[in-house]
């Protein structure tokens, strides 16, 4: 290479070199002191599409675990109330029990039977009561065969959304739960047929009806049953769900960390790599930057 004035190509090569290794002396700087491998597009462009969607996947499989315990709450506030609806059937049934027999007169049996029916009443009430963030849960409200989700309020069935999409078999099912009133379960003097008449199971007020009250009860209790374990069944497969809501997340948080984060000992080194050949770089700048002093000296003789 001759030695000229004009040009100092010895020291564009090193400054060219130098501002290489600064820019990526910078970037390593950068994925350190962010612990991400991919801060922007120009990292990694699909890298970071695909870790955009992953993020997103995982704080709404977050929420829909949230989504799940809160059925969860919302079921067993129902098997509570319905708990207490169990101790007033079983009472009733006791109280038949005693008006069936021939030992009382009228007036005994019309005191049975005036608890009889404030059982009755305090069922109706309790089903009519109980709700869960405004949603009645026990008054027939939710025992609809259909959903319609198109309004503000949704009515008929409960839909329970927990996954990150909108298919029927994978995103979310329905909870549906039977009215638990006196009448529906058809007990008290509100319990009528389709014509009108008293159902048995309606008044103990006479030996005959306490007695026909009985068989009454106990499907009552059946029916009350049919409602708790269909809640049991679904707050248990609400749990799973749970579970598998968070491994899910947990994996996809994987997967998100080896597409995202940085590698440090691998970076590291890069990062004292680059360090080095910068302080070389800047040091032969200085060097090559001094050569057309040795072109003056020649010229001054």
């Amino acid at each position: 290479m001759s030695l000229v004035i004009n040009h100092n190509m010895m020291a564009a090569n090193t400054a060219r070199n130098l501002n290489a290794h600064y820019s990526a002396l910078g970037k390593s700087t950068q994925r350190l002191s962010s612990g991400l491998r991919v801060n922007s597009a120009a990292d990694d462009a699909a890298g970071l599409a695909i870790r955009e969607l992953q993020r997103a996947d995982i704080t709404t499989l977050a929420q829909g675990a949230r989504n799940a315990n809160d059925a969860i709450s919302m079921i067993q506030t129902a098997d509570g109330a319905l708990g207490i609806i169990d101790e007033k059937l079983t009472r009733m049934k006791e109280l038949a029990e005693q008006a069936a027999t021939g030992t009382y007169d009228s007036t005994q049996r019309l005191m049975i039977e005036s608890e009889y029916q404030a059982m009755a009443s305090e069922i109706t009430r309790i089903a009519t009561a109980t709700d869960f963030n405004g949603i009645h849960l026990l008054n027939g409200t939710l025992s609809s065969s259909t959903h319609d989700g198109s309004g503000m309020t949704s009515t008929g069935k409960l839909k329970i959304h927990f996954g990150t999409g909108n298919d029927s078999s994978e995103d979310y099912y329905y909870i549906t739960i039977g009215c638990s009133t006196a009448s529906s379960l058809g007990v008290g003097n509100q319990a009528l047929d389709a014509n009108g008449v008293m159902r048995d199971g309606g008044t103990v007020s006479t030996q005959e009806s306490a007695q026909k009250s009985l068989e009454a009860i106990t499907q009552a209790i059946v029916s009350k049953d049919k409602i708790r374990a269909h809640l049991g069944a679904m707050q248990n497969r609400l749990e799973n769900t749970i579970t598998n809501l968070n491994t899910q997340a947990e994996n996809l948080q994987a997967a998100e960390s080896r597409i995202s984060d940085v590698d440090v000992s691998a970076e590291m080194t890069q990062f004292v790599r680059e360090q080095i050949l910068t302080q070389s770089a800047v040091a032969m700048l200085s060097q090559a930057n001094s050569l057309p002093q040795m072109a003056m000296k020649l010229i001054g003789g």
